[in-house]
């Protein structure tokens, strides 16, 4: 597998605090990446140096070989990296097809005159976006009647409306309950080796990402600490340490939850 991001000596300072500090890692394309870590391991930080959204101290990030940091996630975003969002972002007053259409509008850069329909605008598109996550049937279903395992399923389908080829999930299954959430990210790497994109997330359900990641990195105050498979992570010395002050054996289904970084 190629590699369809490079990061490299990425390090972000707030004052004197080292967020993140000189780290490096590819993302491929074809695999589902997990990034995870204790709380203040630098995680955010580094999710939003990679989609523009905030600047770095020093370091390089590359996508498809051209250097993207320092420019504006909008720009990030028209290149080929898609995101999606911890707190899920919908429409709630909008039908489940509505919202993908406007992912449209906003992926294609589309204006619209007070005179024309935003809903009439490629719904054969939307369609299709829906039918890749298994939400067809509730086209017309108004948003907010959702259960919040489809709500996520939505934001997934309104995440690939600009056909990215580098997908950034933050906490993907937050708020999910252990059946929808495992759901969710089959569905995500089902749509990665379809597409052959790549997938970046983090995660702080430790059973999704044992049991789905291709690869999981591993922060602990900014430093990547650790990097390979599922096996690798769970009996890795400075991992064990790092998540329990011990050499216990990490126990992903207990594992402390790493929700956020606070940076």
């Amino acid at each position: 597998m190629s590699a369809l991001l490079q990061v490299r000596g990425l390090t972000r300072r707030f004052g004197g605090n080292l967020a993140v500090d000189g780290i490096d890692f590819d993302v491929r394309a074809g695999e589902l990446l997990a990034l995870i870590g204790p709380n203040g391991a630098g995680k955010s930080t580094t999710f939003n140096m990679i989609n523009g959204q905030l600047g770095a101290t020093s370091g390089s990030v590359r996508f498809k070989g051209q250097e993207i940091l320092g420019l504006p996630s909008h720009k990030v975003a028209r290149l080929g990296v898609g995101r999606s969002f911890q707190i899920a972002a919908t429409f709630a007053s909008l039908t489940v097809l509505q919202n993908v259409q406007m992912a449209l509008i906003a992926s294609q850069r589309r204006v619209f005159s007070y005179f024309s329909r935003a809903d009439d605008y490629a719904p054969e598109q939307a369609i299709a976006l829906l039918e890749q996550v298994g939400m067809a049937q509730q086209a017309g279903q108004p948003c907010a009647d959702l259960a919040y395992g489809d709500v996520k399923r939505l934001e997934l389908a309104m995440s690939l409306a600009g056909d990215p080829q580098l997908l950034l999930m933050d906490e993907p299954t937050a708020g999910m309950a252990p059946g929808e959430r495992n759901a969710l990210v089959s569905l995500v790497k089902r749509i990665v080796r379809e597409r052959n994109m790549g997938v970046l997330f983090t995660e702080h359900s430790m059973d999704v990402v044992f049991d789905h990641a291709d690869r999981i990195i591993v922060l602990a105050r900014g430093r990547l600490i650790a990097e390979g498979g599922a096996a690798e992570i769970r009996s890795h010395p400075e991992v064990r340490q790092v998540y329990f002050g011990s050499d216990a054996g990490l126990d992903y289904e207990n594992s402390p939850g790493v929700d956020d970084d606070g940076l």
